[in-house]
């Protein structure tokens, strides 16, 4: 019989006030100098990750056409041509494992490529606010320490909080977590090579409906396997288990049939392997459904674009923030006077953002100078556009 449990958690909480004297110029200053020298090393992190970031994009791209101009469909999965030794293919067809897989512990099996065992500990977790003001001459900051019971698969180290006292997690769980593989994942006649293996992580949760209680120590409620005596008032260190699994590759009465995949990759035998382009790339493409081969690289392509904006991104996010932290020192010398203070933060602000557009953008042209360099050189124009851009917005010096 399934019964569902509801979570009870506990919460309790407490403040804490700690002060510090305001610090000296010469201090801030110290300080600020520190921030320079990680301003520079993310700086030139940024200029490295933009200029590999477009090569890596480049090559990609030109990898896909590579194989979309080469791959040969299957008319067949169950029959090895001999033909295709060593090409690049594309099939579509149903999963299938030599054996299931198997939980002993809980007298589960399914016949799926992966099988996860996810364990929980019902556990304290501490939450931290923080705010600081001032108050006579002195930097005061309150915390405020909160502590709540929730169900974590990870071990929260309660050493670390606070206040240990009254909030103490066991250090370790009784059941671990763990996820099992299929050795053997085919495609009709064809085995799956690790890599493609590895690309079937669409984890579904188990239902447990159809399972009775392994263990007398063990009750079922709902998807869950609870190591409770009370489930409906669990304790810190019980557990609850549940099941997930990736692939299915055999026919379920309470699942379904087993699920269909699209695969790219390299013929060897009967294996498929990763297939090494021109431009250095690998490729080695799986998806769930029935994809034609344009679908494929269509969304191969549209992936790499999405790669591509989100690490240039990143690298002007680093060099706008190396650029901020460099220029902090200005901030620095005029803190004493909040007017001028203010409008010094505000202007190199504006200074970082202009400047971290141009390099970005001078950096990206640089990365594609090799590869395309009419588009470079319009990039490389553009990147003046920020600069231009700012210095029409200073008004002109009155004449004498």
């Amino acid at each position: 019989m399934s019964r569902n449990f509801s979570d009870t958690g506990s919460r309790k909480e407490h403040v804490k006030i700690t002060s510090e004297s305001k610090p000296g110029f010469l201090e801030r200053l110290s300080e600020t100098s520190g921030g320079m020298l990680m301003g520079l090393v993310t700086f030139l992190l940024a200029f490295y990750l933009l200029f590999t970031n477009e090569g890596r994009a480049l090559r990609t791209a030109q990898s896909l056409d590579e194989g979309l101009s080469l791959v040969i469909p299957l008319d067949s999965i169950h029959t090895v041509s001999q033909q295709n030794e060593g090409r690049l293919v594309h099939l579509v067809g149903a999963l299938s494992t030599s054996k299931p897989l198997f939980d002993p512990s809980y007298g589960l099996s399914i016949q799926a490529v992966k099988l996860k065992r996810n364990v929980e500990m019902y556990q304290w977790v501490e939450y931290e606010e923080s705010k600081e003001y001032e108050e006579n001459g002195e930097t005061k900051k309150e915390t405020k320490y909160s502590y709540n019971t929730e169900w974590k698969s990870e071990v929260v180290n309660s050493r670390n909080f606070d206040r240990e006292i009254g909030h103490k997690n066991p250090s370790a769980m009784a059941v671990e977590s763990f996820t099992a593989v299929s050795p053997n994942v085919q495609v009709g006649s064809f085995v799956l090579s690790k890599g493609l293996v590895d690309k079937i992580d669409d984890f579904k949760q188990l239902s447990l409906s159809h399972l009775e209680d392994p263990h007398a120590d063990v009750t079922r409620g709902g998807d869950y396997f609870y190591h409770s005596d009370n489930p409906r008032r669990p304790e810190v260190g019980d557990l609850r288990v549940s099941f997930f699994y990736a692939g299915l590759s055999g026919d379920d009465p309470h699942l379904g049939s087993a699920e269909q995949v699209t695969v790219v990759a390299r013929q060897r035998g009967d294996q498929l392997v990763p297939y090494h382009t021109k431009s250095g790339d690998i490729l080695q493409i799986l998806y769930p459904g029935d994809l034609t081969v344009e679908e494929v690289f269509q969304r191969e392509h549209q992936g790499n674009t999405m790669k591509t904006w989100a690490l240039r991104g990143a690298g002007w996010l680093a060099m706008f923030v190396g650029i901020s932290l460099m220029t902090r020192i200005f901030y620095t010398l005029v803190d004493w006077f909040p007017v001028v203070r203010d409008l010094v933060n505000i202007g190199l602000k504006a200074f970082a953002f202009c400047v971290a557009s141009s390099l970005s953008l001078l950096t990206i042209s640089v990365g594609w100078l090799f590869y395309r360099p009419l588009w470079a050189l319009l990039i490389g124009l553009l990147s003046v556009v920020p600069i231009v851009v700012a210095k029409s917005r200073v008004p002109p010096k009155k004449q004498q």
